[in-house]
């Protein structure tokens, strides 16, 4: 047994979140509590379940309490959780920072790295042994070395699951602690994502919220409960004063944004943002540089940049995303051959490639996808159908398109799915919400490891007079999708029902 624990607590130890989780359910399961941990590069992710409602602050003081002890490598952040036993949504969430980040190392420092094991434990068997029996005591005397502030977790989180009246030593178990990790095929990633955000301008008038958080309070609760969560972000988050665009005429427009909504953002919830699109560079080279630098430093990622790749690491997943627009300076939708040679590249190294594009003309009328190249105001916006196509034909497993600012159809090619348009979500003051303007959506898909579609749903979403996104019980979006597809799309093995569940026909 000894051995058996002293392997888990090195795995533990490496950032192995599977490790973790038993670690900390061990002390757990008698208080009728679970905890559901996966691991975002350098983000541990922790949901706990139970049959009460959790205290925040004491299930982030457990967890700060035991994490300390453990120093898991490379884990900078924790990301917490608390929801009811059988709900979706979690009632509460919160993120610690644990550790500051370090300087990204050269490219040469960051082969070595990777091409290194793990330094070893300087903790010997012993010490080992006996940190983990000090998690399994609380089955015989109710009191854990892993506590909140010296606080038996008994006393700290509630359960409604009775104490043991005699100490009880946990059976040793018949297979090894901690399971092989389930082949690539058999794992799943979960997507939640969505279309255009501007959240607000202060250039060339003041137009910004009085209160920020007001933006998604309406929403947030759903953008939860996905691997990764992905948007367009459709504005800049820079100071600096000087406009790429002559705004004079009305017909063009540029936005900008505090940089302190990066973090609003990340508290929200997103991990990856596309900085490809048309309000890109409204602030000339140096407001894209500082977006991409806000984004990132925020703890979330930035695609978009050209001939970028970005790889994030999702319940054992490696996935890619690679950001396009129409834009000379960007990755191009009209350049296949060379949108085809990043993704063939992106899919040498990641399990799943997403593709977003920002594409196709503008407008509430723009609704129907076609085969064919679009204009607005005589600008080459793209063919977004043989771009996305051309993608997966080479090696992308999800396309997800915006730039339309209506909703569009899907379609399921080649067993990938593909959204033409996720339409606008958030546009304070900034973007159109009247007709197809105000129908938006939650795209939540979940992918087998090799990138093909299991199931999804679409999460209807109505945008107010202001811009700010509502959960719509009227479903319109997932009824106007539905039209889209079989005027557009009407051989696609893919089925819309009625409540928005996404259901592929394909055969197998």
């Amino acid at each position: 047994m000894a051995a058996s624990l002293d392997l888990l607590w090195q795995q533990a130890q490496q950032g192995h979140a599977e490790a973790i989780a038993q670690l900390m359910n061990r002390t757990l399961q008698l208080k009728g509590i679970r905890a559901l941990v996966r691991r975002r590069g350098d983000c541990l992710q922790i949901m706990f379940e139970a049959a009460r409602s959790l205290p925040p602050d004491a299930c982030v003081q457990f967890v700060l309490k035991g994490l300390k002890r453990l120093d898991p490598q490379g884990i900078l952040r924790v990301r917490l959780h608390g929801r009811l036993r059988g709900e979706d949504w979690p009632e509460w969430t919160q993120t610690v920072q644990l550790k500051e980040r370090l300087p990204a190392a050269t490219p040469a420092t960051a082969l070595a790295a990777a091409a290194s094991p793990p330094a070893p434990s300087d903790s010997t068997p012993s010490a080992v042994l006996a940190f983990t029996l000090s998690l399994l005591a609380i089955a015989g005397t109710g009191v854990v070395a892993w506590t909140l502030q010296n606080q038996p977790i008994a006393e700290v989180i509630p359960t409604d699951t009775p104490e043991p009246t005699a100490a009880v030593s946990p059976p040793e178990p018949s297979v090894p602690i901690m399971p092989a990790p389930a082949a690539v095929a058999e794992r799943r990633l979960r997507i939640k994502a969505v279309g255009d955000m501007v959240l607000g301008t202060n250039f060339p008038n003041h137009r910004l919220p009085a209160n920020p958080q007001t933006l998604f309070a309406q929403v947030k609760p759903h953008l939860q409960g996905a691997d990764i969560l992905f948007g367009n972000y459709e504005s800049t988050l820079t100071d600096y004063p000087h406009p790429f665009k002559n705004t004079s005429s009305g017909r063009s427009f540029a936005f900008r944004s505090p940089p302190s909504y990066a973090q609003l953002l990340r508290d929200t919830g997103f991990d990856v943002l596309s900085v490809a699109n048309n309000h890109s560079y409204d602030f000339n080279e140096q407001g894209f540089r500082d977006t991409i630098r806000h984004i990132n430093a925020a703890g979330m990622t930035a695609v978009g940049d050209l001939n970028q790749i970005a790889y994030i690491e999702a319940n054992g997943l490696k996935t890619a995303f690679i950001g396009f627009a129409t834009y000379h300076g960007q990755n191009r939708i009209q350049d296949l051959n060379a949108g085809a040679a990043l993704v063939q590249q992106a899919k040498q190294q990641a399990d799943i490639v997403v593709v977003s594009f920002h594409g196709g003309a503008e407008g509430s009328d723009q609704i129907h996808t076609r085969d064919r190249t679009e204009y607005f105001y005589g600008e080459d916006r793209g063919n977004v159908v043989q771009f996305a196509r051309t993608m997966i034909d080479h090696g992308a497993d999800l396309v997800l398109g915006h730039g339309p600012h209506v909703p569009r159809a899907l379609e399921l090619y080649k067993g990938r799915l593909i959204a033409y348009s996720l339409g606008n979500f958030v546009g304070y003051q900034t973007l159109g919400s009247y007709g197809n303007l105000g129908k938006s959506l939650i795209l939540d898909v979940e992918l087998d490891g090799s990138g093909r579609l299991l199931q999804g749903k679409i999460i209807p979403v109505r945008i107010d007079h202001q811009g700010i996104p509502h959960i719509d019980q009227n479903f319109a979006s997932v009824q106007l999708i539905r039209r889209l597809m079989e005027a557009d799309f009407p051989t696609t093995p893919l089925q819309i029902e009625r409540l928005g569940e996404i259901v592929s026909t394909e055969e197998p």
